[in-house]
């Protein structure tokens, strides 16, 4: 059996995203929360239009969830069919 490892500098250098090795994007805090991917009070909008994203840079944050893009996609439904899904 082999096996390969990184220490987080290692990650870093290997994809610049992963901030101090960290693959979900980085700390999410306040700030983060509404700054990315664009300023704006909805954290699962972009700036183009009918596009919206999902990945563990929005909240809750990275982990084995799937809330990321359930959230996304009740953002999609509300805006572009006025489909409100309860949770």
């Amino acid at each position: 059996m082999a096996r390969h490892t990184f220490s987080p500098a290692e990650l870093e250098t290997y994809n610049p995203n992963y901030i101090g090795g960290d693959i979900n994007g980085g700390i999410m805090d306040i700030t983060q929360l509404y700054s990315r991917p664009i300023l704006a009070i909805n954290p699962y909008r972009t700036s183009l239009e009918n596009i919206y994203i999902c990945s563990s840079a929005t909240p809750p944050g990275g982990g084995e969830h799937g809330m990321c893009g359930y959230q996304a996609a009740r953002t999609a439904l509300k805006e572009h069919f006025g489909i409100i899904v309860d949770s």
